[in-house]
């Protein structure tokens, strides 16, 4: 097992890229930069306690999540500097698609968080493929599992999702 400080060095790059094709999707006016993001995770993975990365792919997972968190918060800090009006709009489909439909980063969180209560497996697969940017057989390897489940499995997590964040209330 890798420490933090020994994985980190090998997958910036990764992380940076990943980080970079999340922004390419955004909204102009994000403050927020790839490689601000990608210094910000480093250093929380850095200062965790029990550092003891599997592998590259258990790296990025964590990693993954720490941008999910960081980003949040990025559009929390916006919205109570803006009483809420103008939160960051993000798409919701595959890599951006033109025709996906644009909601609010924290109406995702709160769907995300209904969903893991269905499917944790679910909510891993949309921060790898949506947050870190990994391809479907990225994820697969990331997961540990085929090719073919992250496809099923990302089909159903964002129908879910899709059929929540339309559902009034």
């Amino acid at each position: 097992m890798l420490s933090a400080e020994e994985l980190a060095p090998l997958v910036y790059e990764d992380l940076r890229r990943l980080a970079a094709r999340y922004f390419q999707r955004e909204a102009p006016g994000v403050t927020l930069q790839p490689t601000a993001l990608v210094n910000e995770a480093c250093i929380q993975l850095l200062g965790q306690r029990n550092q003891g990365w599997e592998s590259r792919g258990h790296f990025l997972a964590i990693a993954a999540t720490a941008m999910r968190r960081i980003l949040l918060n990025a559009a929390r800090e916006r919205g109570r500097q803006k009483r809420g009006g103008d939160w960051e709009r993000v798409t919701l489909g595959d890599a951006g698609a033109a025709d996906a439909r644009t909601i609010s980063l924290l109406d995702l969180e709160g769907a995300l968080e209904k969903l893991g209560e269905v499917s944790e497996q679910y909510v891993r697969i949309i921060e790898l493929r949506w947050f870190a940017g990994l391809t479907l057989d990225e994820t697969a390897e990331v997961l540990g599992v085929s090719r073919k489940t992250v496809v099923r499995e990302w089909a159903k997590a964002r129908a879910w999702l899709e059929a929540s964040l339309e559902a009034p209330g």
